[in-house]
């Protein structure tokens, strides 16, 4: 979608859950949103919340005894806005580590530094919750977080297939997440998806989009992640590794960071669905 001069990608979010639910998922319209449920094993359910324009309001964990213990919150008061509201001007973080334990080159890492970018605190103080969306599109909040180069999958040009031998170099990754998402079940892991610069802006956005959707489908699948712990953005061929307008697989690529301590979810109970 297009917002003022900017294009944006918002994608189904029920997609990777319609795809995992092999009849245990269902949906339902309430009012102006659509509520789905995937059903999990032993009883638990994954809640979500979609309005009309398409936008997550909630994912929600549901437990067999009726508690629900909320994941992601999206909701924000007032009317519908544009895009470009949620955008957060922001300062660029003073960063104060070494450059290799803020951007870690997965390629070269061991399961130890992996774990702790993904289970880090914020490079410098947070002050306030911010929406799911405000972290999308803001990348001076975003960059308050450390992340994960995923060097290891880089695309073909305008495909979005995991390969099976780089699908199985995800299993560091994988690992640490899961150990984080043990240590505090509702841990968020933003993954964005990147493009080189061949290609028209809008292309570039979707198939973005496709890659980093495409990582969190292997991360769940294959290494039993679970998917209401990640989400997905694509960003196109914004922030480019290489700087280069030529084809560069370097630039296909997909990144990995944890987005918990911005959007503040922990220990939240779940009001009713609307």
């Amino acid at each position: 979608m297009r917002d003022r001069d900017t294009y944006f990608i918002r994608h189904d979010e029920n997609e990777r859950f319609r795809d995992l639910g092999r009849g245990g998922y269902r949906s339902e319209r309430r009012g102006g949103d659509t509520i789905t449920y995937l059903d999990r094993p032993g009883g638990e359910q994954i809640v979500t919340i979609v309005d009309d324009d398409g936008r997550l309001v909630r994912r929600s964990r549901r437990f067999r005894d009726g508690r629900e213990v909320v994941i992601i919150d999206n909701s924000f008061g007032g009317p519908r806005r544009p895009i470009y509201e949620d955008v957060v001007d922001l300062p660029p973080p003073d960063i104060r580590i070494p450059r290799d334990r803020y951007v870690v080159d997965y390629e070269g890492a061991d399961e130890r530094a992996v774990y702790e970018a993904l289970s880090a605190p914020p490079v410098v103080a947070v002050d306030r919750r911010y929406t799911l969306d405000q972290v999308r599109y803001s990348p001076q909040l975003r960059a308050r977080m450390r992340s994960v180069d995923i060097n290891t999958i880089t695309f073909e040009t305008g495909s979005f297939t995991v390969t099976p031998d780089q699908a199985a170099r995800l299993a560091t990754i994988a690992a640490a997440m899961n150990q984080a998402i043990r240590a505090n079940p509702q841990e968020v892991f933003l993954i964005e998806g990147y493009t080189d610069a061949v290609g028209s802006d809008v292309d570039n956005l979707s198939l973005s989009d496709r890659r980093a959707q495409s990582v969190a489908t292997v991360l769940t699948q294959s290494f039993k992640v679970p998917p209401e712990n990640l989400t997905t953005q694509g960003y196109g061929e914004q922030y480019l590794k290489v700087n280069t307008q030529g084809p560069s697989r370097e630039n296909r690529r997909v990144t990995v960071r944890r987005i918990t301590p911005l959007i503040q979810q922990q220990g939240q109970a779940a009001p009713p669905p609307r």
